[in-house]
């Protein structure tokens, strides 16, 4: 095994800074190379599997690296070595490439650890090869980054893929909101919270799709299971519903496979409400036949929403613009994805529309700018976050995406690719992003409260409970959100 770094000695000099830094803001502005404590250890593919055990117990690794010709062609770890060698009897004679994972995930050296983390959570696996170009510069494993993070979203991830029933994963995803306390607590970023947060639906998800395939049996034909809205732009909270979706191999046939697959995705969506990510109230899930169909019926329903854009249309694509394969073929969403992009650019009639209901959420400011609160009902005096505050920049984000023809769905992504394309401002997209990283902030900062306070995590902030400061930032960010909403407005005013 790997060394774990100790803390109190033998620190690097590269990492000195650091100490007396919260571990989860180290983890986001570590970079991964300063973790990297030896060579690269690997041999290469055609090497007998007795020989690769016999290198990995000297070298003292969990892992070996298998690189032909400079090129990393797989890795073989001692998990694999235990359930692909000694378990079914095969001969360690057999080279080792018949046994190892090709095509590993891998991570660049100048990334973060918690990009690492966030592949490790995201893909189930606990050893990640480092890469600087294409050449391989080493190894990053579980164990490395554990010691940066108390609070592992590796170790939860790993958790969750272990579970064997729904009560084992709902125990799992009960831990969600603490760590989402302890994210915030250390100064997080909203940015990382969500990632991290959404790392955990995701692992959850892929392992219900596992125990579904195990009970019902192997799918008839290739499927990609696809989240939408805040899974998709992996900027989740503890208060989440679900949005997604099945897109089917063409050779689907609904008579002969269409009883399949709506058991699966009514025991996933089930699952998916049993663990905390309640049951979207517009019943945009697999689990609803309308979302569950073959590629080329799902390019035809695009394009009439697109050609058609009347509301239901315009609901439907908002949330579906917002798309990121978790389970399954991704060459069924990448198909999906560039048929829809290549065919709204320049459809000004959409966009128009498409604009005009983005714009339907404004900023919650009254008469002189004042804070403009719920006026009656069990909600009096507050204002909602999510629907008042943050859904505008994310619409706005979508349509400069959409009017680009970019691939991107994070939020903050889609801000910065779009002032590089022109659809908004270098000052307008930096001046988003900062009040988004403000709001959402706001957000889990409430959220946290509640939950502290035995209460459900909800959206609803009383600007009452604010300091005379906090509601002027509130009041500033609504304001950079509202002159960004008025120039798209004059863009598309003549249409």
């Amino acid at each position: 095994m790997n060394k774990t770094p100790d803390l109190n000695s033998d620190l690097p000099d590269a990492l000195a800074p650091l100490v007396g830094v919260d571990p989860h803001q180290r983890l986001v502005t570590l970079p991964l190379r300063t973790l990297q404590r030896r060579s690269p250890v690997s041999l290469p593919s055609n090497t007998p599997i007795r020989d690769v055990a016999q290198a990995m117990r000297v070298q003292r690794v969990s892992s070996m690296l298998l690189v032909d010709d400079d090129r990393l062609v797989g890795i073989v770890t001692d998990r694999d070595l235990r359930n692909r060698v000694l378990a079914p009897g095969l001969s360690s004679d057999e080279p080792v490439s018949r046994v190892a994972t090709p095509a590993p995930v891998t991570v660049q050296a100048g990334a973060s650890a918690f990009e690492a983390m966030l592949l490790m959570a995201r893909h189930n696996v606990h050893h990640v090869p480092v890469l600087d170009g294409q050449r391989v510069a080493g190894m990053v494993t579980a164990t490395d980054l554990v010691a940066w993070h108390s609070n592992s979203a590796v170790a939860l991830a790993g958790e969750l893929h272990a579970q064997n029933s729904l009560d084992g994963l709902q125990q799992a995803c009960a831990r969600v909101p603490q760590m989402q306390r302890n994210l915030a607590a250390s100064g997080a970023s909203a940015y990382v919270i969500g990632q991290i947060v959404t790392a955990m639906t995701d692992a959850l998800t892929v392992r219900l799709l596992q125990l579904a395939e195990a009970q019902l049996g192997p799918p008839p034909v290739p499927y990609a299971w696809v989240a939408a809205g805040s899974q998709a732009r992996s900027e989740q909270t503890a208060k989440s519903d679900q949005d997604n979706c099945l897109v089917l191999d063409d050779r689907y046939d609904v008579d002969r496979d269409g009883p399949y697959f709506e058991a699966l995705a009514r025991q996933v969506c089930s699952g998916l409400d049993a663990c905390g990510y309640v049951f979207c109230p517009g019943e945009m899930m697999a689990m609803t036949e309308r979302w569950r169909q073959p590629l080329q019926r799902w390019l035809e329903r695009f394009r009439h929403w697109i050609d058609q854009p009347e509301p239901a249309a315009l609901m439907h694509t908002c949330v579906f613009f917002d798309m990121r394969l978790v389970h399954g073929e991704s060459a069924l969403l990448e198909a999906l994805r560039t048929g829809v992009l290549q065919y709204t650019p320049g459809k000004g009639i959409f966009l128009a529309h498409m604009t005009r209901n983005a714009l339907s959420r404004r900023p919650p400011l009254g008469l002189f700018g004042r804070l403009d609160t719920a006026r009656s009902g069990a909600h009096r005096g507050t204002l909602d976050l999510k629907m008042q505050g943050i859904v505008p920049i994310i619409d706005l984000a979508r349509v400069y995406s959409v009017a680009g023809g970019h691939p991107q769905v994070n939020t903050h992504d889609r801000l910065q690719v779009a002032a590089q394309g022109g659809e908004v401002s270098e000052q307008g997209a930096r001046d988003l992003r900062h009040t988004l990283e403000f709001l959402a902030s706001a957000r889990i900062r409430h959220q946290v409260r509640r939950i502290e306070a035995g209460q459900v995590a909800d959206n609803l902030l009383s600007p009452s409970t604010l300091s005379n400061f906090e509601r002027t930032q509130l009041k500033n960010a609504f304001r950079v959100v509202q002159g960004l909403q008025d120039v798209l407005a004059q863009r598309y005013q003549s249409l």
